[in-house]
């Protein structure tokens, strides 16, 4: 048990630093490599990619700011519960408590407890989970927007031809050969490198983006799912989706603002549980 404690709190401190880390090196590939490389001569697409990145990275980051900024635990409690007799996570990483939860990373009480994000350093919940959905659809859009740039940069600055769709498959294994034998530079096998970075990190974040939009359509958190547990009085999706991204759902798709009440968490997160 302590081991397994010890490497979550370790994974707690290392995921957030891998975020900002794979943050820093996008921008520095973005307004260092791939843009004045690939747009050389042309302001006007150059000014349009600039702009549509920064778009995308700065609702990424202000949507992470935001979930941590509004995090989901319970202002009301602040001891630490005695875990219930019908438990059934005594070996996880929290209790469940009469709705709540009581996260033993955070080390709060945690309302409509979803999941504990290791790349936010803090809960999921119902204060939190719409911007924690955005900063995942804005994370894979950055990475997915990344990769088409990172392939046009490669072709244009190396002549690799990705005509051939087993390119992309047989890519690293190559690049990686070629490096030991001398045959292309080490900036090159990096890019090669953090191509698939992007790739798994947008398909992750799209994935898991589509999961939690269905869950909260069906009133549903990710700890009741995995317990089986089934939502009763279940409202209409319309419901549910209004309760977490709020009237103002549009403008919340384009800025990273708060568009939903979340002062009544702990007067009703009893009845979700």
């Amino acid at each position: 048990m302590f081991t397994r404690m010890l490497k979550l709190r370790l994974l707690n401190a290392v995921a957030p630093a891998y975020f900002f880390i794979a943050t820093a090196v996008t921008f520095i590939l973005h307004f260092c490599f791939f843009i004045p490389t690939i747009f050389p001569n042309l302001r006007a697409s150059m000014a349009l990619h600039t702009v549509v990145f920064l778009f995308l990275m700065f609702n990424a980051l202000g949507n992470y700011i935001m979930t941590i900024k509004y995090p989901a635990e319970s202002a009301n409690e602040n001891m630490v519960p005695v875990c219930s007799a019908h438990c059934s996570d005594k070996v996880d990483a929290h209790y469940l408590l009469n709705g709540r939860h009581f996260c033993k990373l955070c080390k709060k009480v945690i309302l409509k407890r979803d999941h504990h994000c290791f790349f936010t350093g803090n809960c999921i919940g119902n204060k939190n989970m719409r911007y924690f959905i955005m900063f995942c659809i804005y994370t894979s859009c950055t990475c997915l927007y990344s990769l088409v740039l990172g392939v046009a940069f490669l072709t244009v600055e190396f002549s690799i031809s990705f005509e051939n769709p087993l390119t992309f498959l047989t890519l690293l294994p190559l690049s990686t050969s070629y490096f030991f034998t001398g045959t292309i530079s080490g900036l090159q096998l990096f890019l090669v490198l953090m191509l698939y970075v992007w790739l798994g990190i947008g398909l992750v974040c799209a994935g898991f983006c589509c999961q939690q939009v269905l869950l909260v359509a069906r009133g549903q958190t990710w700890c009741q799912m995995q317990r089986g547990q089934l939502v009763e009085n279940r409202s209409p999706w319309r419901n549910n989706l209004k309760d977490v991204f709020g009237t103002r759902w549009i403008l919340g798709l384009i800025l990273p603002v708060q568009t939903a009440e979340t002062g009544s968490g702990d007067t009703d997160a009893h009845k979700q549980d």
